[in-house]
Protein backbone atom coordinates (compact mmCIF):
# COMPACT_ATOMS: atom_id res chain seq x y z
CA UNK A 1 0.00 0.00 0.00
CA UNK A 2 1.23 3.12 -1.13
CA UNK A 3 0.42 7.10 1.11
CA UNK A 4 0.31 9.90 -1.10
CA UNK A 5 1.78 12.77 0.66
CA UNK A 6 0.51 16.06 0.62
CA UNK A 7 3.72 17.37 -1.01
CA UNK A 8 3.56 14.73 -3.57
CA UNK A 9 6.24 12.19 -2.39
CA UNK A 10 4.95 8.67 -1.98
CA UNK A 11 5.72 6.82 0.96
CA UNK A 12 5.07 2.91 1.66
CA UNK A 13 1.93 2.78 4.41
CA UNK A 14 3.39 2.02 7.90
CA UNK A 15 1.13 0.48 10.60
CA UNK A 16 3.48 1.52 13.22
CA UNK A 17 3.76 4.89 12.50
CA UNK A 18 0.06 5.42 12.76
CA UNK A 19 0.06 3.36 15.66
CA UNK A 20 2.88 6.01 17.19
CA UNK A 21 0.67 9.20 16.38
CA UNK A 22 -2.73 8.23 17.82
CA UNK A 23 -0.57 7.65 21.04
CA UNK A 24 1.29 10.40 20.63
CA UNK A 25 -2.44 12.15 20.68
CA UNK A 26 -3.56 10.08 23.22
CA UNK A 27 -0.80 10.49 25.71
CA UNK A 28 -1.60 10.84 29.66
CA UNK A 29 -5.78 10.87 28.74
CA UNK A 30 -7.64 7.77 29.31
CA UNK A 31 -7.86 5.85 26.33
CA UNK A 32 -6.00 2.40 26.75
CA UNK A 33 -3.33 1.27 24.34
CA UNK A 34 -5.89 -1.51 23.26
CA UNK A 35 -8.34 1.24 22.35
CA UNK A 36 -5.47 2.69 19.91
CA UNK A 37 -4.42 -0.67 18.39
CA UNK A 38 -7.94 -1.74 17.67
CA UNK A 39 -8.50 1.85 16.13
CA UNK A 40 -5.04 1.43 14.20
CA UNK A 41 -6.40 -2.27 12.84
CA UNK A 42 -9.54 -0.29 11.70
CA UNK A 43 -7.74 2.21 10.18
CA UNK A 44 -5.50 0.00 7.65
CA UNK A 45 -7.98 -2.27 7.00
CA UNK A 46 -10.10 0.72 5.52
CA UNK A 47 -7.26 2.02 3.92
CA UNK A 48 -6.25 -1.81 2.16
CA UNK A 49 -9.89 -2.21 1.36
CA UNK A 50 -9.83 1.29 -0.61
CA UNK A 51 -7.25 0.68 -2.91
CA UNK A 52 -2.96 0.49 -3.90
CA UNK A 53 -2.91 4.20 -2.81
CA UNK A 54 -4.40 5.94 -0.42
CA UNK A 55 -3.93 10.09 0.39
CA UNK A 56 -2.63 11.09 3.78
CA UNK A 57 -5.22 12.85 4.34
CA UNK A 58 -7.93 10.17 4.02
CA UNK A 59 -5.66 8.31 6.89
CA UNK A 60 -5.40 11.08 9.40
CA UNK A 61 -9.43 12.15 8.44
CA UNK A 62 -9.84 8.48 9.98
CA UNK A 63 -7.87 8.90 12.43
CA UNK A 64 -9.05 12.23 14.29
CA UNK A 65 -12.39 10.75 13.41
CA UNK A 66 -12.07 7.60 15.39
CA UNK A 67 -10.01 9.47 18.01
CA UNK A 68 -13.12 11.33 18.57
CA UNK A 69 -15.00 8.59 19.53
CA UNK A 70 -12.69 7.27 22.02
CA UNK A 71 -11.41 11.05 23.73
CA UNK A 72 -12.43 14.16 21.64
CA UNK A 73 -9.56 15.98 23.65
CA UNK A 74 -7.25 13.10 21.98
CA UNK A 75 -8.65 14.50 18.45
CA UNK A 76 -7.99 17.63 19.14
CA UNK A 77 -4.45 16.94 20.33
CA UNK A 78 -4.23 14.89 17.10
CA UNK A 79 -6.07 17.79 15.01
CA UNK A 80 -3.48 20.90 15.74
CA UNK A 81 -0.64 18.48 14.80
CA UNK A 82 -2.37 16.97 11.68
CA UNK A 83 -4.18 19.87 10.37
CA UNK A 84 -1.62 22.35 11.82
CA UNK A 85 -3.63 24.74 13.51
CA UNK A 86 -1.79 28.08 13.54
CA UNK A 87 -4.31 30.33 16.35
CA UNK A 88 -7.20 29.47 18.68
CA UNK A 89 -9.68 30.61 15.97
CA UNK A 90 -9.02 27.20 13.89
CA UNK A 91 -8.72 25.14 17.00
CA UNK A 92 -12.01 26.62 17.62
CA UNK A 93 -13.41 25.77 14.05
CA UNK A 94 -12.29 22.08 15.16
CA UNK A 95 -14.49 21.72 18.17
CA UNK A 96 -17.37 23.29 16.67
CA UNK A 97 -17.11 20.10 13.88
CA UNK A 98 -16.84 17.87 16.35
CA UNK A 99 -20.06 19.29 18.07
CA UNK A 100 -22.07 20.12 15.01
CA UNK A 101 -20.98 17.16 12.74
CA UNK A 102 -20.36 14.00 13.95
CA UNK A 103 -20.87 12.18 10.95
CA UNK A 104 -17.80 11.08 8.42
CA UNK A 105 -17.82 13.27 5.23
CA UNK A 106 -18.06 12.29 2.11
CA UNK A 107 -14.66 11.44 1.21
CA UNK A 108 -13.64 9.76 4.40
CA UNK A 109 -13.34 6.04 4.39
CA UNK A 110 -16.01 4.02 7.34
CA UNK A 111 -14.32 2.63 9.98
CA UNK A 112 -15.43 -1.43 10.02
CA UNK A 113 -18.81 -2.05 12.78
CA UNK A 114 -18.50 1.76 13.17
CA UNK A 115 -22.23 2.02 13.99
CA UNK A 116 -23.63 5.55 12.82
CA UNK A 117 -24.29 7.97 15.61
CA UNK A 118 -28.05 7.61 14.86
CA UNK A 119 -27.81 3.52 15.79
CA UNK A 120 -28.63 2.25 19.10
CA UNK A 121 -24.88 0.66 19.20
CA UNK A 122 -23.76 4.71 18.87
CA UNK A 123 -20.70 4.89 21.62
CA UNK A 124 -21.23 8.55 20.59
CA UNK A 125 -21.77 10.28 24.33
CA UNK A 126 -20.51 7.59 25.36
CA UNK A 127 -17.13 7.45 27.77
CA UNK A 128 -14.18 4.82 26.45
CA UNK A 129 -15.61 2.71 28.97
CA UNK A 130 -19.11 2.07 27.47
CA UNK A 131 -20.99 4.41 30.24
CA UNK A 132 -22.45 7.76 29.71
CA UNK A 133 -20.26 10.67 29.70
CA UNK A 134 -23.30 13.73 31.01
CA UNK A 135 -24.17 11.22 33.78
CA UNK A 136 -20.43 10.75 35.13
CA UNK A 137 -18.83 14.10 33.73
CA UNK A 138 -17.80 16.52 36.54
CA UNK A 139 -16.62 20.33 35.18
CA UNK A 140 -13.54 21.35 36.34
CA UNK A 141 -12.53 24.94 37.02
CA UNK A 142 -9.19 26.13 35.21
CA UNK A 143 -5.77 26.26 36.89
CA UNK A 144 -4.97 29.95 37.64
CA UNK A 145 -2.61 31.60 35.19
CA UNK A 146 0.56 33.10 36.17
Amino acid sequence: MIVLKRDGRRERFDSRKLLGGLERAANKRPVSSEQLEELSESIAAAVRRGGPEVEAGQIGDLAERGLAVLDPVSAIQFASVYRNLADLDELESVVRRYKEDPLPGADQLALDGDPGPSEPESSIGLSPLGTSRRSTHTRRGHARQP
